[in-house]
Protein backbone atom coordinates (compact mmCIF):
# COMPACT_ATOMS: atom_id res chain seq x y z
CA UNK A 1 0.00 0.00 0.00
CA UNK A 2 1.38 3.57 -0.87
CA UNK A 3 1.89 5.79 1.94
CA UNK A 4 -0.90 7.73 0.76
CA UNK A 5 -3.46 5.37 0.64
CA UNK A 6 -1.97 3.70 4.12
CA UNK A 7 -3.27 7.64 5.35
CA UNK A 8 -6.61 7.42 4.04
CA UNK A 9 -6.93 3.85 4.89
CA UNK A 10 -5.41 5.32 9.17
CA UNK A 11 -7.75 8.31 8.69
CA UNK A 12 -11.13 5.67 7.64
CA UNK A 13 -9.88 3.85 10.74
CA UNK A 14 -9.54 6.55 13.42
CA UNK A 15 -13.25 7.72 11.87
CA UNK A 16 -14.25 4.46 12.34
CA UNK A 17 -13.10 4.31 15.88
CA UNK A 18 -14.17 8.35 16.77
CA UNK A 19 -17.75 7.21 15.71
CA UNK A 20 -17.67 4.41 18.00
CA UNK A 21 -17.07 6.73 20.93
CA UNK A 22 -13.22 5.98 21.48
CA UNK A 23 -10.75 8.37 20.78
CA UNK A 24 -6.66 6.49 19.14
CA UNK A 25 -4.06 7.87 20.74
CA UNK A 26 -1.72 5.52 19.31
CA UNK A 27 0.14 7.53 16.55
CA UNK A 28 2.05 5.42 14.03
CA UNK A 29 3.55 8.69 12.87
CA UNK A 30 6.07 8.70 15.75
CA UNK A 31 9.40 7.48 15.23
CA UNK A 32 9.45 3.71 17.05
CA UNK A 33 10.97 3.55 19.95
CA UNK A 34 13.44 0.31 19.42
CA UNK A 35 13.76 1.13 15.50
CA UNK A 36 12.08 -0.61 12.13
CA UNK A 37 12.56 -3.86 11.01
CA UNK A 38 12.80 -4.50 7.10
CA UNK A 39 11.93 -8.11 6.27
CA UNK A 40 11.03 -9.91 2.59
CA UNK A 41 8.88 -13.36 3.21
CA UNK A 42 11.44 -16.36 3.56
CA UNK A 43 13.93 -14.44 5.69
CA UNK A 44 16.67 -15.63 7.45
CA UNK A 45 17.47 -15.98 10.46
CA UNK A 46 13.96 -17.14 11.35
CA UNK A 47 12.89 -15.12 14.34
CA UNK A 48 14.47 -11.93 14.43
CA UNK A 49 14.36 -10.75 17.74
CA UNK A 50 14.07 -7.18 18.93
CA UNK A 51 14.75 -6.38 22.99
CA UNK A 52 12.24 -4.22 23.79
CA UNK A 53 11.16 -2.94 27.43
CA UNK A 54 7.04 -3.23 27.28
CA UNK A 55 4.11 -0.72 28.97
CA UNK A 56 3.58 2.88 28.68
CA UNK A 57 0.92 5.10 30.16
CA UNK A 58 -2.24 4.73 27.90
CA UNK A 59 -4.48 1.98 28.85
CA UNK A 60 -5.06 -0.21 25.53
CA UNK A 61 -8.79 -1.33 26.85
CA UNK A 62 -9.95 2.48 27.06
CA UNK A 63 -9.01 2.59 23.12
CA UNK A 64 -9.36 -0.33 21.57
CA UNK A 65 -12.22 -3.19 21.70
CA UNK A 66 -10.88 -6.24 22.98
CA UNK A 67 -6.92 -4.75 23.96
CA UNK A 68 -5.91 -5.20 27.13
CA UNK A 69 -2.63 -3.73 28.66
CA UNK A 70 -0.67 -0.70 29.08
CA UNK A 71 1.06 0.92 25.96
CA UNK A 72 3.16 4.29 24.77
CA UNK A 73 1.85 6.72 22.72
CA UNK A 74 4.37 5.86 19.76
CA UNK A 75 5.30 2.52 18.34
CA UNK A 76 7.62 0.03 19.86
CA UNK A 77 8.80 -1.38 16.66
CA UNK A 78 7.83 -0.71 12.99
CA UNK A 79 7.76 -3.61 10.77
CA UNK A 80 8.18 -2.85 6.76
CA UNK A 81 7.34 -6.64 5.25
CA UNK A 82 7.18 -7.68 1.92
CA UNK A 83 4.90 -10.85 2.08
CA UNK A 84 5.30 -13.97 -0.08
CA UNK A 85 2.60 -17.03 -1.06
CA UNK A 86 2.72 -19.29 1.25
CA UNK A 87 4.03 -18.14 4.69
CA UNK A 88 2.34 -17.00 7.83
CA UNK A 89 3.85 -13.84 9.65
CA UNK A 90 3.72 -14.43 13.72
CA UNK A 91 4.25 -12.03 15.86
CA UNK A 92 5.18 -12.90 19.96
CA UNK A 93 6.38 -11.94 22.96
CA UNK A 94 8.64 -13.37 25.42
CA UNK A 95 9.01 -11.81 28.59
CA UNK A 96 9.09 -12.60 32.26
CA UNK A 97 5.97 -10.26 33.11
CA UNK A 98 2.54 -10.62 31.52
CA UNK A 99 2.46 -8.91 28.16
CA UNK A 100 0.33 -7.85 25.54
CA UNK A 101 0.36 -6.89 21.79
CA UNK A 102 -1.28 -4.16 19.79
CA UNK A 103 -0.77 -3.91 16.23
CA UNK A 104 -1.47 -1.77 13.63
CA UNK A 105 -1.13 -3.42 10.22
CA UNK A 106 -0.92 -2.49 6.71
CA UNK A 107 -4.90 -2.46 6.07
CA UNK A 108 -4.94 0.32 8.59
CA UNK A 109 -7.11 -2.70 11.24
CA UNK A 110 -6.12 -2.85 14.32
CA UNK A 111 -5.27 -6.23 15.89
CA UNK A 112 -4.73 -7.22 19.97
CA UNK A 113 -3.66 -10.58 21.56
CA UNK A 114 -3.14 -11.48 25.29
CA UNK A 115 -1.59 -14.89 26.42
CA UNK A 116 -1.57 -16.17 22.99
CA UNK A 117 1.56 -17.47 22.82
CA UNK A 118 2.95 -20.87 23.81
CA UNK A 119 4.40 -19.68 27.05
CA UNK A 120 3.22 -18.31 30.06
CA UNK A 121 1.07 -14.98 30.31
CA UNK A 122 2.98 -14.00 26.73
CA UNK A 123 0.85 -12.48 23.84
CA UNK A 124 1.24 -13.63 19.88
CA UNK A 125 -0.31 -12.46 16.61
CA UNK A 126 -0.72 -15.08 13.68
CA UNK A 127 -1.42 -13.46 10.21
CA UNK A 128 -1.68 -16.69 8.22
CA UNK A 129 -1.96 -14.39 4.69
CA UNK A 130 0.44 -11.79 5.73
CA UNK A 131 -0.53 -8.80 3.54
CA UNK A 132 3.01 -6.61 2.34
CA UNK A 133 3.46 -3.25 4.17
CA UNK A 134 3.75 -1.05 7.23
CA UNK A 135 2.88 -2.73 10.78
CA UNK A 136 3.33 -0.83 13.61
CA UNK A 137 3.91 -2.80 16.92
CA UNK A 138 2.78 -2.19 20.47
CA UNK A 139 4.24 -4.34 23.66
CA UNK A 140 2.11 -3.98 26.44
CA UNK A 141 2.24 -4.10 30.16
CA UNK A 142 -0.62 -6.34 31.40
CA UNK A 143 -1.95 -4.64 34.86
CA UNK A 144 0.31 -1.88 35.08
CA UNK A 145 2.28 0.97 33.29
CA UNK A 146 5.16 -0.15 34.39
CA UNK A 147 8.01 -0.85 31.95
CA UNK A 148 9.01 -4.24 31.68
CA UNK A 149 11.73 -6.16 29.95
CA UNK A 150 10.69 -8.15 26.69
CA UNK A 151 11.73 -9.64 23.86
CA UNK A 152 9.74 -9.15 20.35
CA UNK A 153 9.57 -12.36 17.88
CA UNK A 154 9.40 -11.81 14.43
CA UNK A 155 8.91 -15.24 12.95
CA UNK A 156 7.25 -17.29 9.56
CA UNK A 157 7.68 -20.23 11.42
CA UNK A 158 7.49 -20.67 15.36
CA UNK A 159 5.16 -18.85 18.08
CA UNK A 160 7.14 -17.70 20.78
Amino acid sequence: MSPIARIFAAGAALVAVATAGVAAAQNYGLAPAYGTVNLTAGFTPDPVNVNVLSGGRIDASTRFNGCRGFIAEAPDVRLNYRAGTSLPLILSVNSSADTTLVVNGPDGQWYCDDDGGNTGMNPSLRFGSPQSGQYDIWIGTYGSATNQQAVLSISELYTH
